[in-house]
Parts: C-alpha cells; structure tokens; sequence
C-alpha cells in the first residue's frame, strides 16, 4: 500500500465505508435475513474461485471473477440488498490476484462487488421482481416472461456500478486520464452480465421451486464450464498478443527507423480488411500481418539496416531477403494462419517484378496485396529525418496512380473508403518503411530508382 497514490488510498477508503454501510443492515439484530440462502451463496462463490489460486498439471487453472458473478446475481434475485451485498465477501477475498498489493486488491475487489450486488438487488426489489420469482409455499409457478424485465434492469445497474467504480480506480490508482477511465467499460461488460443475469435468475427459480437449492446447483455447472473455456481462450489469445509484441519490439530495437511503423501497418491492414468485408478471423490475421511484416530484418545485419550512406547492389539484395527471412522465423507460428504468406509476399507487385519470386496478379496471395498497400501507404504519410510526410490525400493519389502495375486498384480503393470513414492520424516521428532504406533518395511508391540504383523492385 505504500506505493499506493493518496488519491487511490482514499477512494478505495470511501468504497469500503459504502459497501460496509450497505452490509450493515443484514447484520443488524432482527433483521429478516434468510441465513441458510446466504451462507451457502456465500460459500459457493470461493468454492468457484478457489481453482484460480491452484495449479493443475504444471499450470494455474484459468477462471475468473466471472465464474460466480451468476451466484451473485442469484443472491441479487433471492435476498434483500443488504444480504446479498453480503454473499459477495467470501469469494472476492478468495479470488486470486496476480499484482501486488494482493491484500489491497481482494479488499478494493469484495467492495465494490458489494456494492454492485447491493444495487443490483436493490433495482430488482423496486421493480418487483421477488414477486414474479414463484415459489414452492404457494404453489405458484415463475410469472415468465415478465420477470426477464427485473432481471435484465438488475444485471444492467450491477454492470454499471461496477463500471463506475473500475473507472474511478483506473483514473487513481493506475493513474489513466480522466477522460479515457470510463471509455468503454459499460459496453464491453454488460452483454456478458446480462448472460450471467439469465444464469442466476434461472438458478434463482429452481431455488424458490419445490426442488430446491440442488436443482438451481445444476445451472451452475454448465456456466463454470463456460466461463473456464471462455477465460483458456482469452489466456491463449493474450499468449498470441504477447508473442507478436515480442517480435515488433525486437525488431524496433534493431531498426530504429521502422518504431511505429508495424503497428501503423497492421491498423492500416485491419481497416482495409474490413472494407473488403473479411471474415472475424481473417482480419486478425491480417492485423498480425501488418505489424509482423518486417520480422525478417531480424535477420539482416544491424550495420546494413543503420547505414547512414547509399546502399551498394549487395547490401540491397541483402535487404531484399528479409521477406524470406521473416517467413522462415514465423513459419512455427501456427495462430498467424495466412498472415505468413502476407510476410513473405508483400513486396511482390502486380506486374511481376517484384520479389522474393516475382509473382503476378492474381498468384500474389490476398493478404500480401493488402500488406503491401498498407506499407506503401505508411510509407508515404510518415516523417522521416530526412523528409516530412505526405498528406493522406496526396498519398492516396499515389497509390492509385500506381494501381494495376504495383498495388491492387480493388485494394487502394477499399483502404480510399477506410480512410473517408475513419480518417488517418500517422504518428510523427522517425520512421522508415523498407520500401525505402536509409540511404536510397525519396521516391513515389511507384517511382523507379534512378540509373544505376536499385529500387524496389526484384534485384537486377
């Protein structure tokens, strides 16, 4: 807590002060807290968490938070606000934490999901919705659909108290804008808490209904299971993101003229892939295409890429490997899918002359021919040492005139419309792109070098 700012220590202070508050009632004397309901709530959410914490077969199991968020909703759905404010304790402070300061964190984490269930309750009540739930004293039968309406309006004011609340320890503790704390946060987490909203009240029926508590364990099962896969592929996709970081990063160490440019490249590539209406997983492929097309100049000599004079023939046609050299160091990666063949082709040209093996047309893979407009494009906008960038209208221009000879017109047109809709903000700094090493003189995308150079294309 000592690197804690004073700002986050105090705010994490007032959400304890709530959440206590809100707690108080269910422990008063005379309350009509249902202690049985609650305690095995309570003790069902670290059942659910407790995996986190452990290793299986050499690896940590991949649950989260998530994995009890239908029990808290349940207890939304089954106790007054206070109780069920309560049953969210045991499990936040069980949960596992992967940056200190752990104590800090299970604290700041069972407080605000006190107060989030507290509220989502709270809605549930004002809404009616005890009354629609059924129950086995009376015979009576769920009032369905009507009670979807409570449920959701619930699972809608728990996903934005906790939305709040993240915002706030975002701007405090972790020091992020103002103005960006809260961006995002509600979109991204209501759909999956209107899912769990539909778990708990499902569990919260079969709980009221003749079968009792065991039957509403059945729904849980299914939604453990879920939320376990679901947290394995986001680990696994993280573990992608990971292993691209690594490489752009080793790249930019050795050539620090393209820092910037891959990411450039890639956002450039995912925008026209989704202009060019790419399947989900397409798209993803060509984003790790564009940041990774320059992988392979880890495998060209640091005293080529830093050369500060002109290039000779053979110092060019070293460069001129690095699309192999790239293909070569991902070719092991299988999640790049189609992305490999975009590193490898991406500076061939539509004519045929370009390189590593001159292919034409349509033999030039599609992912390459996008890479390639995203590079020149890139290219062309970005401030050099030696050079400011082009204004995206003039670089646009360039690339149409030099569609149907380099670039694909179909790509040049969708990366056009990509641009009319979302616009272009290219980063100033010194940047290169490996159209055009340090040391040739500055040309059109689809200039010729002068006599006697070589240029861009296969190697004379």
């Amino acid at each position: 807590m000592r690197s804690t700012p004073g700002a986050a220590r105090v705010y994490l202070l007032c959400t304890m002060v709530c959440a206590t508050v809100c707690v108080l009632p269910a422990l008063s004397p005379g309350s009509a807290t249902s202690w049985g309901t609650l305690c095995l709530l309570a003790a069902l959410c670290p059942a659910c968490e407790l995996p986190g914490r452990f290793r299986v077969f050499g690896s940590t199991v991949p649950v989260g938070a998530g994995s009890f968020f239908p029990l808290l909703l349940t207890a939304a759905f089954l106790l007054p606000p206070s109780a069920a404010a309560l049953v969210a304790v045991p499990g936040a402070l069980a949960g596992r934490v992967d940056r200190p300061p752990a104590a800090a964190r299970r604290v700041w984490r069972a407080a605000e999901l006190a107060l989030a269930v507290g509220a989502a309750s709270w809605t549930y009540t004002l809404l009616g919705g005890p009354a629609t739930l059924g129950g086995s004293s009376g015979g009576a039968l769920p009032d369905l659909p009507y009670a979807l309406l409570p449920a959701c309006a619930a699972a809608l004011a728990f996903s934005l108290v906790l939305a709040a609340l993240d915002g706030g320890i975002l701007a405090t503790a972790e020091r992020v804008a103002v103005r960006h704390a809260w961006r995002g946060l509600p979109a991204r987490s209501v759909g999956p808490h209107l899912v769990h909203a539909l778990a708990g009240l499902m569990m919260a029926v079969l709980w009221r209904s003749p079968y009792g508590p065991l039957s509403a364990l059945a729904v849980l099962l299914p939604m453990y299971i879920s939320c376990w896969v679901f947290a394995q592929y986001h680990r696994g996709h993280a573990a992608h993101r990971s292993t691209v970081r690594a490489l752009v990063q080793a790249v930019d160490i050795k050539d620090g003229y393209t820092r910037g440019h891959s990411e450039r490249v890639g956002r450039a590539s995912e925008l026209i892939a989704h202009e060019l209406g790419m399947e989900q997983s397409r798209i993803e492929a060509l984003r790790f295409a564009g940041i990774l097309h320059d992988v392979g100049k880890l495998g060209v000599p640091t005293r080529v890429l830093r050369k500060d004079g002109p290039l000779t023939l053979e110092e060019r046609r070293v460069i001129e490997l690095h699309p192999e050299y790239g293909h070569e160091i991902v070719r092991g990666i299988g999640f790049l899918d189609e992305a490999r063949a975009a590193i490898l082709h991406h500076h061939e040209r539509l004519d045929g002359s370009g390189y590593p093996y001159g292919l034409a047309g349509d033999g030039i893979p599609e992912s390459a021919r996008v890479v390639a407009v995203a590079d020149a494009f890139d290219a062309m906008t970005s401030t050099r040492s030696y050079r400011r960038g082009r204004p995206v209208p003039a670089a646009v221009e360039e690339l149409r005139r030099c569609a149907g000879s380099q670039f694909d017109p179909r790509v040049v047109r969708a990366l056009a419309r990509a641009l009319d809709r979302h616009g272009w903000s290219a980063a100033a700094g010194t940047v290169t792109s490996d159209e055009e090493p340090p040391g040739v003189p500055v040309q059109g995308a689809g200039a010729r070098p002068p006599a006697g150079s070589p240029g861009p294309g296969r190697p004379r």
